[in-house]
C-alpha cells in the first residue's frame, strides 16, 4: 500500500508512437513547476533520451518504471521514492499504451494496472473529426484494470476542429473529460536522430523551448483538472533494492554527449550501496578519477564523436592506466565499442579506441537490434558471482566486424520470448562490456 504521504500520479500515454506525447509530458511538467509544484517525472520503459528531457523540465533526476525488466520491488521502491518529495508524480508512456515486449508484457498498460495511476491519453489528431471519439473509445474500453480518465488531443487545427472534435467526442463518450487542445505549433516540435530525440544536452535553447512549451500548455490543458485526476501509486514502497550491484567503491562515469545513456535508478542505488560517484568527460579528454576502482562507460553516441575520442590521449590513456591499476572497467554499448580497438564510422573511416578488448565495430553498415534481453554471467566478476541474471535492453545500429577470440561476459541471452541469443560481449581480467544496457538484477 502508498504511504499517505505519497505524492498523487497520472500517467500519460498514447495510441501510438509519434502522436506527440514527450513534448506533451515536458509542457505539462514545465508549466505545472512553474505554478510552483514540486513535480517527479518518470518514463516508462527502457529510454535515456526522454528523460533527460524530462530532467530539464522538472528540475530533479526521471526515474525509469519498466514493468518488463524491472522486479517489482524494484518498481515499489522507485515509485514510492518518486512520490515521498514531490506534490504530484507525472510518468510518461512508452509507445502506445498497450505496446510492450516481444512477449506483450511491459506495457505502459501494465504500468498503470501495476501502480494504480489514471492515464490520460495523448492523441494526435491530425486529419480527424469524429473518427477521434472512435478511436478514445477503443482505448477507454480495451482493458478493465487500466482506466482511461481523460484525454488532451494534440496537433488541433484551430477552433473549428476543436470545436468539432469536443462535439463528437461528447456525444460517444460523455464522462471522459477533455483535459486539453494543443495547437498544431512549431515551438512545439525537437528534431530527431536514429535513437530517437537529439540528446537534451545538445538542444541549443532548451530552457527556453520548455518555458514556451509550458506557456502552451498551461493556456490549452485544464492543469487543475488534470491534477485531481492524479492518485497515490498502491504499490509505493520505502526504498527500492539495489539494481545492479556496485562494480567499485569510488565509481568514475563517462558523462557528456557521447556517453550519456546511464540509468538514474542505477546510480542511485550504487549510492545507496555506499559507493561514491565521480564524472568526468571524455570529449574534454577528461581523464577518470586516479584514485576510482571503478570506471563505467555507458551507452551515447560515441560514433558520432569517434575522431575526437580517438585523439583524446588523456582520456584513452586515463583508461588504460585504470585497467593497469587493476580497477574495475565496464562498458555498455557505446562504452563497450570504445573499450575495443577500432571503431568504424558511418564515412567508413576507422578510429583507434582503447584496445582494452578485442572488438572491432562499424556504423558504415547499419544494422538495428532492438529488443529486451536476460543475461547471466559466465564467470565471476564486479558485477557478481558467475550465474548472476540480468534484465536488460538493447538498441543500436552498429555491426560487430570482430569479436574475440575472449571470453564472454555472458554465457547465455535470451530474447523477451525466451529465445536463446547465445553469448554475449567480451571480460579480459577485469575489463569487461557488451552491447547489453543493464536495469535490474533478474528476477
Amino acid at each position: 500500500m502508498a504511504p499517505a504521504s505519497a505524492a498523487p500520479g497520472l500517467i500519460l500515454a498514447a495510441p501510438a508512437s509519434g502522436q506527440g506525447k514527450t513534448v506533451t509530458t515536458l509542457a505539462i511538467v514545465r508549466a505545472l513547476v512553474r505554478s510552483g509544484l514540486r513535480v517527479a517525472v518518470a518514463k516508462t520503459g527502457p529510454d535515456y533520451i526522454d528523460p533527460a528531457f524530462h530532467a530539464a523540465a522538472g528540475g530533479d533526476p526521471c526515474f525509469n518504471l519498466d514493468p518488463w525488466a524491472m522486479r517489482k520491488a524494484t518498481l515499489a521502491g522507485l515509485a514510492g521514492r518518486l512520490g515521498a518529495a514531490a506534490d504530484i508524480v507525472v510518468c510518461e508512456g512508452v509507445m502506445g499504451l498497450f505496446d510492450g515486449a516481444a512477449d506483450g508484457t511491459g506495457s505502459t498498460a501494465d504500468l498503470a494496472a501495476l501502480t494504480g495511476w489514471p492515464v490520460v491519453l495523448v492523441a494526435d489528431v491530425r486529419g480527424q473529426g469524429a473518427s477521434a471519439a472512435a478511436l478514445l473509445g477503443g482505448f477507454a474500453g480495451h482493458r478493465p484494470d487500466v482506466k482511461l480518465a481523460g484525454a488532451i488531443l494534440n496537433r488541433v487545427g484551430g477552433p473549428g476542429h476543436r470545436d468539432m472534435l469536443r462535439a463528437a467526442i461528447a456525444e460517444t463518450l460523455p464522462g471522459l473529460p477533455l483535459l486539453g487542445f494543443l495547437p498544431r505549433d512549431a515551438a512545439l516540435e525537437l528534431p530527431e536522430r536514429h535513437l530517437g530525440l537529439v540528446q537534451a544536452a545538445e538542444h541549443p535553447a532548451l530552457d527556453a523551448f520548455l518555458d514556451r512549451a509550458g506557456e502552451i500548455a498551461a493556456a490549452t490543458i485544464d492543469l487543475d483538472a488534470l491534477r485531481q485526476l492524479a492518485r497515490p501509486a498502491r504499490i509505493a514502497a520505502a526504498t527500492p533494492p539495489v539494481p545492479l550491484r556496485a562494480p567499485g567503491r569510488r565509481i568514475a562515469i563517462a558523462r557528456d554527449a557521447a556517453f550519456a545513456f546511464a540509468y538514474a535508478s542505477v546510480l542511485d542505488g550504487w549510492r545507496a550501496a555506499g559507493a561514491a560517484l565521480s564524472f568526468f568527460s571524455p570529449l574534454d579528454d577528461e581523464a577518470p578519477d586516479g584514485g576510482a576502482d571503478a570506471v563505467y562507460l555507458p551507452g551515447g553516441y560515441p560514433e558520432l564523436h569517434a575522431g575526437r575520442l580517438a585523439a583524446n590521449a588523456g582520456f584513452l590513456g586515463g583508461l588504460r592506466a585504470a585497467a593497469a591499476r587493476g580497477a574495475a572497467v565496464f562498458g555498455e554499448c557505446g562504452g563497450y565499442m570504445v573499450l575495443g580497438r577500432g571503431l568504424v564510422d558511418a564515412e567508413g573511416a576507422r578510429h583507434e579506441m582503447a584496445g582494452l578488448l578485442p572488438l572491432e565495430t562499424s556504423f558504415a553498415e547499419r544494422r538495428r537490434h532492438l529488443g529486451y534481453r536476460r543475461a547471466r554471467l559466465a564467470a565471476d566478476s564486479p558485477l557478481g558471482p558467475k550465474g548472476t541474471g540480468f534484465a536488460g535492453h538493447e538498441f543500436h545500429y552498429a555491426t560487430i566486424a570482430a569479436e574475440g577470440p575472449g571470453t564472454p561476459l555472458f554465457a547465455e541471452t535470451a530474447d523477451a520470448r525466451g529465445v536463446a541469443r547465445g553469448p554475449a560481449g567480451l571480460v579480459a581480467g577485469r575489463v569487461a562490456g557488451s552491447f547489453i544496457h543493464l536495469i535490474d538484477a533478474a528476477r
